[in-house]
């Protein structure tokens, strides 16, 4: 008899995330690939369209694919709800949190769910998103509480501010994600790095004109770190460019020198990177830093405010910038706070300074460059999908 894994793959087939949808194919790849013997992998998708011909485009391999009578967005509703009829039982893993959290019996009918959380962002920026979005999240994290046999999160960071948020107790379990498999700058690089209309030879950012995302400090570092350089943004929302370009203006970047793109697949985000001499990331949230992780990955020095989660995602692949979370939301650095303990660098964000001191210092030379290129790819071996999806198997086996 076939033992089934049965992986939600909702963003596969109705993708709401570009990351999430990322890592649930990737993961189920892997899933596929490490099964046991005697063990399959099933897929769980909403009703859409052609779901079978996408699921197998992108997961090949599973064993069979169960399809629910709701769209996702109903299904998203239902499941928050509680309302789970159809769906039976068995192991149910996840790669988000939707998944069908309900009351089931594990030790007579071997029935287990497990849930994934990326991120806190509805509790550590709700107002930068929907109001029902928020809601869904808490809601879906309290089901998790009572009725989740485990809750997979990326780094020990988040696994214990999630435990501050539910009484879960010895249900989170660690297990990180990854940069997709293969990722590597391709032949054709420099084509589509100018198909993006970019400069050769620039300082790389992810994020928004969100406080969040401290992309103010970024550009700031840039601009006072003595390195005449462009700087590109990526993963801009669509309509953020007027907002980012104020922020550039307000850190000293000259006109044009700032270059704002949005999300970009795969192939061209690794082309980006193969044009970097340099990724910042100067937020410090407990989400999962994906563009960190795939910096990483393809060998690019790597400068990241001084977090939780980047020392634990970053290790001794990077430099880290002195940084510290105030009240408002701001970030401040000690390291470059004048005597009187206000802000360095005429009058801009102590965290900034900070950053750009720990910029000047990988751009300090060639040689500092490509030594910490080779410690970036040297940490970026230590993420898999393949590693994810043999951990995934033994929390289900250990369940």
């Amino acid at each position: 008899m076939t033992a089934l894994l049965r992986v939600v793959l909702d963003q596969v087939v109705a993708p709401t995330s570009a990351d999430l949808s990322m890592a649930s194919r990737e993961l189920g790849r892997a899933l596929v690939t490490a099964a046991p013997a005697g063990c399959a992998v099933e897929g769980i998708v909403p009703a859409v369209a052609d779901a079978a011909g996408v699921v197998e485009a992108s997961v090949p391999g599973l064993f069979d694919l169960s399809r629910t009578a709701l769209a996702r967005r109903e299904l998203a509703v239902a499941w928050q709800l509680g309302v789970a009829p159809g769906i039976g039982g068995g192991m149910i893993h996840s790669p988000t949190l939707l998944a069908p959290l309900v009351k089931h019996d594990r030790v007579h009918d071997h029935d287990q769910t497990v849930v994934t959380l990326w991120d806190l962002d509805a509790w550590e920026r709700p107002g930068e998103l929907a109001r029902p979005a928020v809601t869904w999240h808490k809601a879906m994290l309290k089901r998790a509480v009572r009725f989740a046999d485990a809750v997979v999160v990326p780094t020990h960071a988040l696994a214990v501010r999630v435990a501050e948020l539910g009484a879960f107790g010895d249900r989170v379990r660690v297990i990180a994600g990854a940069a997709p498999a293969g990722f590597a700058v391709p032949t054709d690089e420099v084509g589509r790095r100018r198909a993006l209309d970019l400069p050769e030879g620039f300082v790389l950012v992810a994020g928004s004109s969100a406080p969040s995302a401290r992309l103010e400090d970024a550009l700031r570092a840039a601009s006072h770190s003595g390195a005449d350089l462009p700087v590109v943004v990526i993963d801009a929302p669509e309509g953020d460019e007027p907002a980012i370009a104020d922020l550039a203006a307000a850190a000293g970047l000259g006109e044009g020198r700032v270059h704002v793109r949005g999300v970009l697949e795969d192939a061209d985000r690794a082309a980006v990177l193969g044009g970097a001499v340099v990724f910042l990331a100067p937020a410090v949230s407990s989400a999962f830093p994906w563009r960190v992780v795939e910096a990483l990955a393809v060998g690019v020095p790597v400068v990241a405010a001084d977090s939780p989660v980047h020392r634990e995602v970053v290790w001794d692949g990077g430099v880290y910038a002195e940084v510290a979370a105030s009240g408002d939301g701001a970030v401040a650095g000690a390291s470059a706070a004048g005597d009187d303990g206000s802000a360095g660098g005429d009058g801009g964000s102590a965290a900034g300074e900070s950053l750009a001191a720990a910029l000047a210092d990988v751009l300090r030379s060639s040689e500092a460059v490509e030594r910490h290129a080779v410690l970036a790819g040297d940490r970026g071996r230590a993420f898999s999908w393949a590693g994810a999806a043999e951990r995934v198997w033994q929390l289900h086996a250990d369940l």
